[in-house]
């Protein structure tokens, strides 16, 4: 890149910078920055030092300091989202309700832009639907939805970034997470917190103290951007398998919901209602194409034994569309009845 090219990509970065909705300390900051790289350039700076300024600019103009959306508050329009999405756990959808309720009545009561509802913690084992009460609860108040997830995560780094110095230095994944949703109020899910390296756990602890800390998070600082983001509308919501590796510190900020194991009933009706319905509408088929004998489903919920879950479920299910798909893209048929005479071609 040549001195002309580098007198570009600095206009570039002025131009980015003052049609962007920035605080204003953060426009001066960002400002002065511009201002010595093009300085350095003149006098033969190091094009390294230009590109760390471009993915800094980029960043912070691509963060939404002051974008939200409004969000939907109607026990109601709830109750049918939950009730749509989720078979059973009445107990745990009116939970969920009563936490809406709070969040209605601050917002009617308060006025307040920043609820203080509990920060709500799904426990249970793999499959029992953490994440789809998660989603569901982002889609009943209209709010985006973003996760990160905390398996393997073996640095705090990792969650409040890097200091921008070298090229290879980013955001961490809470700043991350903001981007994606490109407002500043989504519902951000902290999922399998339990999954955590041991080496790093004490230090991601602390960073999850300030996270869900209301007097903290005001004020979030991720060490690549260098500025105060303000997370106190973000509403967080947390999984876990167990609680065993979590510090009370972090468990005292959060409100424990266990999740239960679903009964053979259970899984036999959520793979009729939900699991095949949904299957066929991804993949472009319709109830014509697939019938199976009511006598089947307790071999399909169960090809293995007993699961807690439904992953296990809902990958047997999809192998028998999949199945299914390739014999009518054969031009085997256009309609397939599963009944216990070949049950274990669709199975296998």
């Amino acid at each position: 890149m040549d001195d002309q090219k580098s007198l570009s990509e600095i206009e570039k970065l002025r131009t980015a910078l003052q049609s962007a909705d920035l605080p204003a300390n953060l426009l001066e900051k960002a400002s002065e920055q511009i201002e010595r790289i093009s300085l350095a350039m003149k006098y033969g700076g190091n094009l390294s030092q230009l590109d760390i300024t471009t993915k800094y600019i980029d960043w912070i103009t691509n963060l939404p300091w002051n974008k939200k959306t409004e969000d939907v508050l109607d026990i109601v329009t709830a109750k049918k989202t939950l009730d749509a999405n989720h078979y059973g756990l009445e107990k745990i959808k009116t939970r969920l309700l009563e936490y809406l309720s709070i969040l209605i009545l601050q917002k009617q009561k308060l006025s307040a832009d920043t609820y203080r509802a509990p920060i709500l913690f799904f426990v249970g084992l793999a499959g029992t639907g953490k994440t789809t009460l998660a989603k569901s609860i982002a889609e009943a108040l209209n709010r985006r939805f973003v996760r990160i997830p905390f398996g393997g995560l073996s640095s705090a780094l990792d969650l409040r970034g890097q200091s921008k110095t070298s090229g290879e230095a980013e955001p961490g994944m809470i700043i991350r997470s903001i981007r994606r949703a490109g407002v500043k109020n989504p519902i951000i899910l902290l999922d399998e917190l339990d999954r955590i390296t041991p080496e790093s756990r004490a230090a991601i602890m602390g960073v999850l103290i300030e996270l869900l800390d209301p007097g903290q998070n005001k004020n979030f600082t991720d060490y690549f951007i260098d500025y105060p983001f303000d997370l106190s509308q973000v509403l967080f919501i947390a999984t876990a398998n167990n609680t065993n590796n979590i510090s009370t510190a972090v468990m005292d900020r959060l409100e424990v919901i266990s999740m239960p194991s679903y009964t053979d009933d259970e899984k036999i009706a959520i793979a009729r209602n939900y699991v095949l319905p949904r299957y066929l509408k991804d993949t472009g088929l319709t109830p014509e194409n697939i019938k199976i004998d009511d006598g089947l489903w307790l071999k399909i919920t169960r090809p293995l034994g007993f699961d807690a879950g439904i992953r296990s479920l809902e990958r047997t299910i999809e192998g028998i569309v999949r199945k299914v798909a390739l014999r009518i893209v054969s031009g085997q048929g256009t309609s397939f009845n599963i009944n216990e005479n070949n049950v274990k071609e669709f199975l296998s």
